[in-house]
């Protein structure tokens, strides 16, 4: 059996619970109503947990496993449960939209994803005690308890892991985001105003929307609504929130974000 596998060969996600790629993976999960197991190690130690079960290729989350692989980065594990359940469909039959939808999803993956994410973080180290609660609701156990300890924690890593902290960082992290709106304003003004890509929902709607998710703060989402936001991501959200792209955003959530139940199981390292 695989590390980490479960007996019964449900599909195991390792995952962290906030993280907008790992939000990604999810939601293709629940869309195509795969049962499966989510395993959620400590952020930080789930770096050694991914090197362990990709043998050294990955320090990343999300990892899937599946029928006896492994799999790793939200891009592949889509098209992992594509060719496996191909119902409902992420990529469009058509070959000419398939194209498009898979050129939105690396745009997103590679612009919008880590500017949205150090944006977010960013807000959070400025703001001690929103991210003590917003890391308390991340980590597993009692460790949730720990609110100033978890964190501290939190901002000394996501500042060395991220560089979340550079001011010039977080400007810059703007600028993406705001280009990531356009992209979406210009695709949903070419369209018919629900998809990104044709007249269905495919892997550039979950993309995208999954990516923007710390920005925009759809109910929704990963965070439960009510979660405090630092004054000036709620300030950046207030600028943004006129846009079609982020009335987009919490409305492709409200409409297609539907949850599947998993077993979920927390460890903590």
């Amino acid at each position: 059996m695989a590390a980490g596998a479960t007996s019964d060969s449900k599909p195991v996600l390792w995952q962290l619970s906030i993280s907008h790629y790992n939000e990604k993976a999810r939601w293709a999960l629940d869309y195509k109503g795969v049962d499966h197991v989510r395993r959620s190690p400590l952020p930080g130690g789930h770096m050694a947990i991914a090197l362990w079960l990709t043998r050294g290729a990955s320090t990343l989350v999300p990892i899937l496993q599946i029928d006896g692989e492994t799999i790793t980065d939200s891009t592949a594990i889509i098209a992992a449960l594509e060719a496996r359940y191909p119902e409902p469909p992420l990529y469009p039959a058509d070959p000419e939209l398939r194209r498009k939808a898979l050129e939105l999803e690396d745009y997103f993956d590679e612009q919008l994803g880590p500017a949205a994410r150090l944006l977010a973080f960013h807000e959070l180290i400025n703001e001690p005690e929103i991210f003590a609660q917003v890391a308390a609701e991340a980590v597993p156990g009692p460790l949730g308890k720990m609110k100033k300890v978890t964190g501290i924690y939190a901002s000394t890593y996501t500042s060395l892991r991220w560089k979340a902290s550079s001011e010039e960082g977080a400007e810059e992290a703007r600028a993406k985001i705001v280009a990531a709106m356009d992209v979406v304003d210009a695709e949903l003004a070419a369209g018919d105003g629900e998809f990104l890509v044709g007249d269905s929902f495919s892997v550039a709607d979950v993309t995208a929307a999954s990516l923007f998710y710390p920005v925009v703060g759809p109910d929704e989402g990963p965070l439960p609504p009510g979660q405090p936001v630092p004054p000036n991501l709620e300030r950046f959200r207030e600028e943004l929130s006129t846009r079609p792209a982020f009335n987009w955003v919490k409305e492709t959530f409200r409409r297609h974000r539907h949850s599947h139940p998993p077993v979920s199981s927390a460890i903590s390292g």
